[in-house]
């Protein structure tokens, strides 16, 4: 019978390890890159929503005197 490979196993545990924490940096790293920057984060549309009230309105018609 075969022998389990204890150490090709906890070198694949290892670098699932490193893997998943490289992404992790770089996953935080992009969030904090852009926090003012990016166009698809739900706080920039509610703060859309809000300037877009705030901004001067246009006139309805011309024909009031």
């Amino acid at each position: 019978m075969a022998k389990p490979n204890y150490g090709y196993e906890k070198r694949q545990k290892e670098l699932a390890k490193k893997k998943k924490k490289e992404e992790k940096l770089k996953n935080k790293g992009e969030r904090k890159a852009g926090d003012g920057q990016d166009d698809s984060t739900p706080n920039d549309a509610a703060n859309e929503a809000i300037g877009e009230s705030a901004a001067p309105a246009e006139p309805a018609s011309d024909d009031t005197p």
